[in-house]
């Protein structure tokens, strides 16, 4: 039997540093940062179209308002990119089923466009090897290609450059969501203004935060997490830093913004802490959700097939 569609789980992702380097005439900053995939996923489902009916593009999900449905989302420019790159029939049928935050920093929609390129791979029978898949996963966006790894890696360049990381151990986290995203440009927008006037050197990863992956200790994972965009966010968005002290003052081993916010990400010693922290900051009001994740975990994949 031939397949129609297949199902593609892709991961949110956490940066547990994320340096950033001054800003570039392009308008743009090096960075260096190291990504872990984590148990928040969105499910892609790509099947065959009707017949000239091109590609369509359906939403559900805890996390879905507000996600746009036409050419704007970066899952329907993957598509459109496999579809230009490799002749393949343009009548494709995409659904994403999303319980990861829009404009959390977590690379939902990034996310979502690496489980578009495997599930066209996969429908497709193209035959594409990772490295093939993190190439035009790079030419959609900068999280896209970690999309496709999963797992701990450090991302160069504009963070599409992945390098996997040599890490142990598995990590609890508490995810603190807001109820607003927040713009990624707004966010590198002000963190030039906050260190106007000041030297800002090459970013590179922090000998801490690998000596503590290649330990597997999350104690040390903690103190060792860092975010240049972290200020900023919280400039922007004053209530984070609320959120911040909430999670410390209830036995937190670290908390960071993650990526360029607004979501909080908490690491926790064991699953009690972690039920103890999410009910804590149910309470406080201060957050308009809590999620809670485990990680690493591998990147987009196939899950089923239709």
């Amino acid at each position: 039997m031939s397949i129609k569609g297949v199902v593609v789980r892709v991961p949110a992702k956490v940066n547990l540093q994320l340096a950033v380097g001054p800003l570039e005439s392009d308008g743009f900053h090096e960075v260096t940062t190291i990504f872990q995939a984590i148990s928040l996923f969105d499910d892609v489902t790509v099947k065959f179209g009707e017949a000239n009916t091109g590609i369509s593009l359906t939403v559900s999900g805890s996390t879905s308002s507000g996600v746009p449905v036409d050419e704007s989302n970066l899952a329907y420019k993957a598509a459109k990119l496999m579809v230009l790159r490799y002749g393949i029939s343009e009548d494709i049928a995409i659904h994403l089923k999303k319980e990861i935050p829009v404009a959390g920093g977590m690379a939902g929609g990034s996310a979502d466009a690496a489980g578009v390129l495997v599930g066209i791979d996969s429908l497709f029978e193209l035959g594409l090897s990772r490295d093939d898949l993190e190439k035009l996963a790079a030419e959609l966006g900068s999280d896209v290609p970690f999309s496709i790894s999963g797992g701990v890696a450090i991302g160069t360049g504009r963070g599409d450059q992945i390098t996997p990381a040599l890490a142990r151990g598995s990590y609890h986290w508490v995810l603190a969501l807001a109820g607003q995203g927040l713009s990624t440009p707004a966010v590198y927008q002000e963190c030039d203004r906050l260190r106007e006037g000041l030297v800002i050197s090459k970013p590179q990863v922090g000998d801490e935060m690998m000596q503590a992956l290649r330990a597997g200790d999350p104690v040390a994972l903690g103190k060792a997490l860092s975010n240049d965009l972290q200020a900023a966010a919280c400039s922007l968005r004053p209530a984070l830093r609320l959120v911040l002290d909430v999670g410390r003052d209830y036995g937190a081993l670290g908390g960071i913004v993650s990526g360029s916010g607004p979501t909080v990400a908490f690491i926790v010693a064991d699953e009690e802490k972690s039920l103890d922290l999410t009910v804590a900051l149910s309470a406080s009001g201060v957050v308009a959700g809590v999620v809670r994740a485990n990680g690493p975990v591998p990147g987009a994949r196939v899950i089923e097939t239709r």
